[in-house]
């Protein structure tokens, strides 16, 4: 057992997040008997002084089956329709395998527009947070039934890693119908042997990756591995596993080795602020920058002043997130831009001393300023 395993073992709040294919058993209705299985696997867990948070798809694919769709609708308004549908289905199952064990459940329902929303994040992290301390199991989801195509966030393989960083969990499971990461894409080469630790952000990890989701789901491999890069912000260990192995989460308390891919946080924490920056799925517009600006954001943790920006994309207004590349087209880092697009562009490579004769005034000294920024890329 490796060290990093044993973490496992002492963790004492985990997000399980359980996908499409195993809650809805392959799009047949939801299989209630492992729903109830995983019901048991998290009353233990919570028997053993754990605070516990679902995230479990399959709203959708149930509304499918009660419907009778054989394919997942496109358009969003059929989406918010079906998801309603199966919704009302998702979680009656999982109280009903979770009042067996006298354990109360709360439907949490999230779009990226909540978390986004400085004062609607805080006021979902304190709800959790409440929940969790009456030992309540919250069942999250995210609210398909007023999504629009802007605000998703595309998969609950996101919305488990962002709800990880809210609670501040020390470990997300997520639960697919795959081993875990393989060192090839397991329907290319079936014989690929399973990765059992990982370093989460590793860029290497996305070319092992096959882009191709399940029918039932928005995700695939390379969803989970961008959902472990998130997780570890908040220094948690994500790990990815099959659901259909017996007792799956007991086994990973008891810190089994080779069970599933473990991916293990290879920086410090964010701080809270920074992880509700580093949330924000939605970029308004980009700020390229040169050399020096992308050395001293990245290793010097300084604001982004106009004179390190060449180069100014999107249409975005003062206080949007916008997305700052190298000079190699790599994203550096993220932030609250202070200044609109247009008077951004008539600031380029010019001293912070001379905005106010440019614009006529002077709102900050720095196109982001370093409180208002997360560093994405080391």
């Amino acid at each position: 057992m490796s060290e990093r395993r044993e973490a496992l073992r002492h963790a004492q709040r985990w997000v399980v997040k359980v996908g499409s294919a195993l809650v809805t058993d392959e799009g047949r209705g939801l299989d209630r008997r492992r729903i109830a299985e995983w019901a048991d696997q998290v009353a233990a867990l919570r028997k053993g002084g754990r605070q516990v948070t679902l995230v479990s798809s399959g709203a959708v694919a149930e509304g499918m089956q009660r419907l009778g769709w054989t394919e997942r609708p496109h358009a969003v308004y059929r989406l918010q329709a079906v998801a309603a549908v199966g919704q009302m289905g998702l979680v009656e199952a999982w109280e009903s395998g979770l009042r067996g064990h006298h354990l109360h459940t709360a439907q949490v329902l999230l779009t990226h527009d909540d978390l986004s929303d400085r004062r609607r994040y805080l006021n979902a992290r304190s709800a959790l947070r409440e929940l969790l301390r009456l030992g309540v199991v919250p069942v999250v989801n995210e609210n398909d039934s007023v999504v629009t195509e802007e605000i998703r966030f595309g998969d609950n393989d996101t919305l488990a890693a962002l709800v990880a960083n809210l609670v501040e969990a020390e470990v997300l499971v997520i639960l697919t119908d795959q081993p875990g990461l393989m060192e090839a894409d397991p329907r290319v080469d079936p014989a690929a042997p399973l990765l059992t630790e990982v370093r989460a952000g590793d860029p290497a990890l996305e070319r092992l990756c096959g882009v191709a989701p399940g029918a039932l789901g928005r995700g695939g491999m390379l969803t989970k591995v961008r959902g472990a890069e998130r997780a570890a912000r908040s220094g948690a260990y994500t790990v990815v596993a099959s659901g259909r192995e017996p007792e799956v989460l007991n086994r990973l308390v008891a810190a089994e080795a080779g069970l599933g891919t473990l991916f293990v946080p290879d920086r410090e924490p964010l701080a809270a602020r920074k992880q509700w920056l580093a949330s924000h799925l939605q970029l308004a517009g980009r700020l390229r920058l040169d050399e020096g600006a992308a050395k001293a954001v990245r290793q010097s943790g300084k604001s982004l002043l106009p004179v390190g920006v060449v180069g100014v994309d999107g249409d975005f207004t003062r206080g949007d997130m916008v997305s700052c590349v190298g000079p190699d087209g790599r994203e550096v880092c993220r932030g609250l831009v202070n200044y609109p697009a247009d008077e951004a562009k008539r600031l380029l490579g010019r001293s912070s001393v001379e905005i106010e004769s440019i614009l006529g005034y002077v709102e900050e000294p720095e196109l982001i300023h370093r409180d208002n920024m997360v560093v994405t890329g080391i």
